[in-house]
Order: structure tokens, then sequence, then C-alpha cells
């Protein structure tokens, strides 16, 4: 689905309505747990957090106009995406998110390289995506996109 917006809350307003709390409830919980210095605005047309230019002015290697990436959430056509760069990079922390999963939700986890499809909204996992966001600070995500970078 693509939503027209240029802030995130222009981007709630134009969700389905069975999505809006639930999404609500999502942004909450990575605000909450983001750590200090990731910004909050609307990247590649979803809600994204992302390390800024002022902090790391080199930007995505991607397209260097746009700051470097760490989570997006998006709805899409039949689910909510959340995508986290840290897990797609750091094989630890897909470890640790993999093995966690299952002691907060019964079905089997829907995922790809970095994002984690919900299609049951009921089924979101908030406290469990709180302390992966909290998982990884600004330093440690530049260092280790960095490095991953460097061995392309």
């Amino acid at each position: 689905m693509k939503y027209e917006a240029t802030t995130v809350e222009e981007y709630i307003l134009q969700l389905p309505e069975e999505r809006i709390e639930a999404f609500k409830k999502l942004r909450k919980i990575i605000l909450d747990n983001l750590p200090e210095g990731f910004e909050e605005g609307i990247n590649y047309g979803m809600p994204s957090y992302f390390v800024p230019h002022s902090i790391y002015p080199d930007g995505y290697h991607c397209d260097p106009k746009l700051p470097l990436p760490f989570i997006s959430i998006a709805s899409q056509k039949n689910f909510i995406a959340f995508y986290n760069m840290g897990i797609y990079s750091d094989p630890k922390l897909l470890e640790w998110f993999t093995s966690e999963y299952p002691k907060y939700v019964k079905n089997k986890l829907d995922m790809g390289k970095s994002c984690i499809r919900f299609k049951k909204i009921d089924q979101i996992p908030f406290q469990l995506l709180g302390e992966l966001v909290s998982k990884m600070s600004v330093a440690e995500w530049i260092t280790n996109y960095e490095s991953v970078l460097k061995k392309k």
C-alpha cells in the first residue's frame, strides 16, 4: 500500500481504521525504547527511525541524501511490517530475537532479511519489539553498518 505523507501523523491518518491503534502502539513502543540520537521521520514513504546527517554525514550508501536507516514500520496490504536493519546485519541480535519470539507469539515467525511481518495485529509482540529497539545504540549501529559495508 502506498501512502502519501510527509509526517508520521499524516501516515497514521491514512491507515485502515482497524490498524490505527496497533500502529500507534507500535510507534509509541519504538519511541519509548529508541536509544538517544536516532530521529523519527518519513523515509521511503513510511515512518522511519534513522541516524540523522548531523551525526552520520555520509548518509545511506544507497542514497547518501537520505539519513542512515535503522528501523521502519509500514502498513502493507496484508500485514504490518517492522523493519530492523540491526537484525539484518548482526547475527547475534538475530539469534536473540528468533529465540525470544516463541516466548511471546505462538505462530511461526514470518520474517525476511530485515522485515518482520504481522498478519494478525492482535499478535504483535510489542514488549519484545521494544526490547529489540533498545538493544543497539547509534554508535553501535554505525560501527555495525560500516563493518558490513566494508565486507562488500
